[in-house]
């Protein structure tokens, strides 16, 4: 997610038990696909519809929703609530 969130950068994650009702456009969400269980994303929500959401990385080299489409709620695991930087 560079620029926004940069190596080293802490982040206080709000995790959802449950698949959100719905999350704010530009929010930053954390994925976990459900090819890739285990492995957890940050990317941008960019638009909703029909309950399904499509996310985007900062930097135009992500590979986000440009490359798999729409995602289902429930890949949505949690919400970035703030961050930390590095070296503060």
């Amino acid at each position: 997610m560079a620029p926004t969130y940069h190596h080293g950068d802490r982040l206080l994650i709000l995790w959802m038990k449950e698949s959100p009702n719905r999350i704010p456009l530009e929010s930053i969400a954390v994925i976990e696909r459900e090819q890739r269980p285990g492995i957890f994303l940050i990317k941008r929500v960019q638009k909703s519809h029909d309950g399904n959401y499509w996310v985007e990385g900062d930097n135009s080299d992500s590979t986000d929703s440009r490359t798999w489409g729409w995602i289902m709620p429930n890949e949505i695991v949690g919400r970035v609530l703030f961050r930390y930087r590095k070296g503060q």
